[in-house]
């Protein structure tokens, strides 16, 4: 294949480091503070600036971050990323939040593996709570389950006691933290729009996966993260989110007897459970959200 030749051409390719920052400039700073940091020799950093209501370009000047370039879009909408890709000289890429650190060796040891290994598409690194140390928040993703549209991070939560030390190929990439190769990007088509939250990784980690490509989850990279791997359901955005794009994702990577399961499974029994939940609780702005989630996918004729 095509991708071969990393393997005999480059064997320190350029890697693009991209991070969206958003209101969050002393967030994004210390975000380079970490990359500042890497052993890596052949990289840069594109710190995409999505509109903040106070522009970072001063502070990050000031902290003289290395091979960091600041690029700006005012579009205020969920393709940053796919925006900030097009920019991008490296031949593969690092997507990372802000709020993450990364440590000395995350670039060495998510590149290696690619060296080898011509249908490898992304890597992740292990990732680990800023917070408490030896908590684990993401080894890869177990399998979606197809009948209740529901995934489940492997690891998450649990102490860290070497247990996921072994290299392994996942069925789910954390758009969070992963390397992807520029080209393998562009073929299935970038970030998926209109996800926001929830199910965007899962997304573009099936199209990946659709294409013969393979993702690996790398235990040897580490990186911290200062935030909870996935946000709170308990809010009623939350509720929204995670039920519009849970049919959403199932509508995009299902066959017509698979979705017809989910739907079946859907209506009968997760569509009772949550307004009885809901009603129980006296959440009814949440249980408002959960239709209106539902209600967005019956509006769209298809799925984008």
């Amino acid at each position: 294949m095509q991708e071969k030749k990393y393997i005999l051409v480059k064997a320190k390719p350029l890697i693009s480091i991209i991070t969206l920052n958003w209101n969050q400039t002393e967030i994004t700073c210390q975000f380079l503070e970490s990359a500042r940091k890497l052993a890596y020799p052949h990289y840069e950093v594109l710190v995409c600036d999505m509109g903040s209501a106070a522009d970072p370009t001063l502070r990050i000047i000031k902290g003289n971050y290395p091979n960091t370039r600041i690029i700006k879009t005012d579009t205020g909408n969920d393709n940053g990323v796919n925006w900030a890709v097009k920019q991008a000289k490296g031949d593969f890429i690092l997507l990372v939040n802000n709020h993450t650190v990364l440590t000395e060796n995350t670039l060495d040891d998510l590149i290696a593996p690619f060296l080898t290994d011509s249908l490898l598409g992304v890597a992740c690194p292990k990732i680990c709570s800023f917070h408490k140390k030896n908590e684990i928040q993401y080894a890869g993703y177990n399998a979606l389950n197809r009948l209740t549209g529901r995934k489940t991070i492997i690891g998450h939560k649990k102490e860290d006691r070497g247990q996921y030390d072994t290299p392994v190929y996942t069925h789910g990439a954390y758009s969070g933290a992963m390397l992807i190769r520029k080209n393998v990007i562009e073929q299935p088509g970038m970030l998926p729009r209109n996800f926001f939250i929830y199910f965007d990784d899962y997304d573009i980690s099936a199209r990946i996966l659709k294409k013969g490509y393979r993702i690996l989850y790398q235990p040897k990279a580490l990186v911290y993260n200062k935030a909870p791997l996935r946000p709170s359901e308990k809010s009623a955005i939350n509720v929204y989110y995670n039920t519009r794009n849970r049919i959403q994702f199932m509508r995009r990577n299902s066959n017509l007897l698979q979705f017809a399961v989910f739907i079946f499974f859907f209506l009968l029994l997760t569509v009772p459970a949550a307004t009885i939940r809901f009603l129980f609780k006296r959440q009814f702005t949440h249980l408002q959200s959960f239709f209106k989630g539902i209600w967005w996918n019956v509006k769209m004729r298809t799925a984008t």
